[in-house]
């Protein structure tokens, strides 16, 4: 692949010239030459990823001239919005499903992340015929690899992780979890983040001008990078979510193999658990770090056990922490949430830690402030 190229399909397909702010170019440049030498892609990945990445800078085009033809937009404000952050594979899909289930939430639908100019109209929300786009789109993937629906299931109309707009400037943990490129996540964890954070926040305005809402927004991503999220969300409320780092790291290793190996031939299974264990505990100490530097943030935890357990105890308790009360047309939806999305409704997700040639007394020595 050649960046010049990927941005002159993007051109090309959009009749637009101005990416924005040109940091954007570096992740992408790493990652592109990362795939090229480390990821082993199949002839089909190299076509699916390829794709994803002019889609994100077409993506990207768009909402830089809507912003552009529309100034207005840089006036709206995103009051305290609500993070759902902590390790993957602990809960914060749930979470996010079950607060999106609030019609005075605003979340950040699968559909509207990838495809956001137009913005979505409030009247059109739940008929945009974009959702009928994505669901095309996952059917795909479903093909693809039937059983990772059974690991993750994001319907198109449901909440999604706002690392697909991180990734429209190429500094996201999404690009990690579709190829093996230990070049880019080495610099991924290094990079400043300031400037995806900017890009996000400009998402957000341009998606709520014209479909407005309390944004709830989850991805363990924020982890990594809180300074910068605080920075452009100053009065943002953070729940962190808990569980045990064994099955942790076990799931997230399967998770992560069974996607990357999509679009490869070629085993990666010894990267993904050196690799992934270290991001998680990049997550779990940075969280720490950030928390420490900002004795005046707002966070909140909350346990994994107890999610599924007591779910609407632990939304009681975030809606408590976020000032918002509860009504009962909120905790009917969400009851009828927990009735038709009981886990394993797309099949058993089986792991282990041996598989990956982990150690239990290692994950939880790595990861006991998890």
């Amino acid at each position: 692949m050649d960046v010049t190229a990927l941005e002159a399909a993007a051109v090309e397909a959009t009749g637009l010239t101005d990416f924005g702010n040109p940091s954007y170019r570096e992740g992408l440049e790493v990652y592109v030459d990362s795939l090229d030498r480390e990821a082993g892609l199949s002839e089909i990945g190299v076509l699916a990823v390829e794709g994803n990445l002019v889609a994100s800078l077409r993506n990207r085009l768009r909402v830089v001239d809507w912003r552009a033809t529309h100034p207005e937009v840089a006036a709206e404000r995103v009051h305290a919005p609500l993070f759902v952050i902590g390790l993957p594979r602990t809960g914060t899909t749930l979470l996010s499903a079950l607060l999106a289930e609030d019609p005075r939430r605003r979340a950040l639908r699968r559909w509207e992340s990838g495809d956001l100019v137009p913005p979505p109209e409030a009247a059109t929300f739940d008929t945009d015929p974009r959702i009928e786009a994505t669901r095309v789109s996952a059917a795909m993937l479903d093909t693809l690899n039937p059983g990772f629906k059974a690991i993750h299931h994001e319907p198109a109309e449901g909440p999604t992780e706002c690392v697909t707009l991180l990734g429209q400037h190429f500094v996201s943990l999404l690009w990690e979890t579709i190829a093996n490129v230990p070049t880019y996540g080495e610099w991924l964890l290094a990079a400043d983040q300031h400037d995806a954070y900017a890009y996000h926040r400009d998402c957000l305005q341009l998606l709520q001008s014209r479909a407005p809402g309390r944004w709830s927004l989850k991805s363990p991503h924020h982890g990594l990078a809180l300074d910068a999220l605080l920075a452009h969300y100053p009065d943002a409320r953070i729940v962190v979510t808990h569980r045990d780092p064994v099955p942790v790291i076990g799931s997230l290793c399967s998770l992560t193999r069974s996607l990357s190996g999509t679009f490869t031939d070629v085993d990666h299974t010894a990267y993904i658990a050196e690799h992934w264990l270290d991001v998680a505990e990049q997550i779990v100490q940075r969280t720490i770090d950030a928390r420490a530097r900002h004795p005046e943030a707002a966070f909140l935890d909350v346990d994994y056990a107890e999610l599924l357990e007591r779910p609407l105890d632990v939304i009681a308790q975030i809606y408590a922490f976020d000032g918002l009360e509860a009504t009962p047309e909120a905790e009917a939806r969400m009851r009828a949430y927990l009735a038709d999305n009981t886990q394993g409704k797309f099949g058993r997700h089986s792991y282990s830690l041996a598989e990956f040639g982990l150690r239990e007394h290692e994950v939880r020595a790595r990861l006991a402030l998890a």
